[in-house]
């Protein structure tokens, strides 16, 4: 058997960015050839890679990408199973990596390698989750907030502070539509049967009750409008307002937050270990 060197091991760990054992073992295995070493670990990481795509993945970051002119913007959210990986500098680093790739054109295999490798070198499953481009009829600003967990682009005109404060906004509030025109009908149908019913239990008069319904669907609708909602920094008036006042306007907006709609498997962590260790009760 040949002799495995320590600088051969070390060559292989940052080749793969796989443990030391593994290493070792699979240099021992290609009886010390480098190359076959290699190719040994990665046909085993496929392995350990299906393996871990059974996991839920519901930590991460957001990645962001804008171009010099402000003109094009990325959002990516990269998913891993824990936090501790989501602040790895290679996963943070792959993810802004491919929300710049995203921005111009689609991922390819060289991409879906990288994912490999990351899986391979950090053992969580990490993945891809989605992703949303804008190409700016004016002024992309772009704002990501609370460690890399939810960013937002914003496409607008006029003064720069505006876009920063449109950016912080939506990133506050979450807003699910722009104006009340992109309210889908149905959704407006069940908010005013609501709002019926509820004013009904007043016992008014009809036209009273009439007038109600119609003040509380206003606001409520408004309320999930981006254009409705009272502005994070002056309450007094709405977004709407505050775009006038400033003779401002926006044209689009996108915003992802890590984990949104993904189940989180909740665990008792102390009973894990204890099952490892074969003393589970």
């Amino acid at each position: 058997m040949a002799e495995i060197s320590a600088g051969l091991v070390k060559e292989l760990r940052e080749l793969t960015g796989l443990g030391m054992m593994e290493c070792k073992k699979a240099l021992a295995e290609a009886g010390g050839d480098l190359k076959k070493a290699e190719e040994l670990l990665r046909i085993k990481s496929g392995a350990k890679a299906s393996k871990a795509a059974a996991r839920v993945a519901a930590e991460g970051v957001i990645g962001a990408w804008l171009s010099a002119d402000a003109k094009i913007g990325c959002l990516l959210e990269l998913n891993s199973e824990t936090d501790f990986v989501a602040k790895n500098d290679d996963f943070v680093a792959f993810a802004k990596s491919l929300a710049e790739i995203l921005a111009t054109r689609e991922p390819g295999p060289k991409e879906e390698e990288r994912r490999q490798a990351l899986v391979q070198k950090l053992g969580e499953n990490i993945t891809i989750r989605r992703f949303k481009r804008l190409q700016a009829k004016g002024t992309l600003a772009l704002y990501v907030h609370a460690g890399s967990k939810i960013g937002v682009l914003v496409d607008y005109e006029g003064a720069e502070e505006v876009g920063k404060d449109l950016a912080m906004h939506i990133a506050f509030a979450k807003p699910p539509y722009m104006s009340r025109a992109e309210i889908p009908q149905d959704l407006v149908s069940d908010e005013r049967r609501i709002q019926e019913a509820r004013a009904r239990e007043s016992g008014k008069p009809a036209d009273i009750v009439a007038k109600i319904v119609e003040g509380a669907l206003n606001k409520s609708l408004g309320e999930k409008t981006l254009f409705g909602q009272p502005f994070i920094k002056d309450d007094k008036q709405t977004v709407e307002k505050m775009l006038a006042a400033k003779k401002a306007k926006l044209h689009a907006y996108a915003f992802l937050v890590v984990g949104e709609g993904i189940e989180k498997k909740s665990s008792d962590f102390a009973a894990e270990v204890m099952a490892q260790a074969g003393k589970a009760h």
